[in-house]
């Protein structure tokens, strides 16, 4: 049977289902609570509503968790150490849509908040839920790693996707460093009841985007999160639409696009954090960031090319 064909596929997804349905039905019921949130409790906290972060942590972090158990079953000869990884990840985003959701219900922040003993350890929970999170991808990336899956060029996918998601996760951590104004405060004697923001430039709490509230006005560190932590799900996706075609492309012509699309996601991610650091908003670049951004695109379009010439200048169509 083709180890990669739908069936097989399928029966990856049996053998953790498990964990797997753990972590739908936690992300699931947390999203759910949370929307209903969205309707009935009007307030706001840092100018979006309540429960919209609950939200969108479940959503990200119950996809992101999915993604990592479907891809543990790739690892052969592990099995209580799959199934352990498994178990935890529903663990994580267990403390991770719970943390977001009780400060939700408090009408407070749930990250960057360290004015109470109780909010202070609040945060610190959910920052080691989401560093054994970011462990648990490195530990998947490296057993793959070492496994032999067909084909490559999903072999690739999987591999190079965690890679390029733990580049995104890294980002995320550079939200927890205190502002100039945190520090300033704290120079002077104040304290600082509040560590780290989602923004760089204005304070957090400002305009945002619809549904991300990514700043409009400042840099915002989600954006190079997201964008490389779901560059997984756009990879694992890759791989598995060139498992099923086009015919012109050969095994190797398959895993050089993979290489290609990861490169591309990972130097996206550098731009974005750049982008960050520079205090600009996401759809108000300046002149170096959207050439940055224009050599990228160019670059990706010219390899896509170039391996799509070659195939087709090398290709024997089937007898018939």
């Amino acid at each position: 049977m083709d180890a990669s064909g739908p069936m097989a596929l399928a029966g990856r997804a049996r053998a953790v289902k498990r964990p797997l349905v753990a972590v739908a039905a936690v992300a699931g019921l947390i999203t759910v609570a949370s929307l209903a949130g969205l309707v009935v409790d009007p307030r706001e906290i840092t100018g979006q509503p309540a429960w919209a972060k609950p939200a969108r942590f479940a959503f990200s972090f119950g996809l992101y968790a999915v993604t990592l158990i479907w891809l543990l079953t790739f690892v052969r000869g592990h099995d209580r150490l799959v199934r352990a990884m498994s178990w935890t990840a529903v663990v994580c985003v267990a403390v991770e849509g719970a943390g977001a959701s009780w400060a939700a219900a408090q009408g407070t922040t749930s990250h960057f908040n360290f004015s109470t003993v109780t909010t202070g350890a609040r945060i610190l929970v959910m920052l080691v839920a989401s560093l054994v999170l970011v462990l648990m991808g490195a530990a998947a990336a490296v057993l793959l790693s070492r496994e032999r899956i067909e084909p490559p060029a999903l072999a690739w996918a999987l591999r190079l996707g965690l890679v390029v998601a733990m580049a995104g996760m890294v980002a995320a951590y550079l939200m927890v460093q205190p502002t100039p104004a945190q520090r300033a405060a704290a120079e002077l004697g104040r304290g600082m009841p509040v560590i780290g923001a989602h923004t760089v430039g204005p304070p957090d709490g400002g305009p945002g985007m619809p549904v991300t509230n990514f700043s409009t006005v400042g840099g915002d560190w989600r954006v190079p999160h997201f964008a490389g932590l779901h560059s997984l799900q756009a990879l694992v996706l890759l791989g598995l639409l060139l498992t099923v075609g086009p015919r012109i492309l050969g095994p190797r012509h398959r895993t050089a696009l993979v290489w290609i699309a990861a490169a591309v996601c990972l130097a996206l991610t550098g731009i974005l954090t750049w982008q960050t650091h520079r205090a600009q908003p996401l759809l108000s670049p300046d002149a170096a960031t959207v050439t940055a951004l224009t050599v990228l695109a160019v670059a990706a379009v010219a390899g896509t090319a170039a391996v799509f010439l070659h195939a087709r200048t090398t290709w024997h169509p089937p007898a018939p």
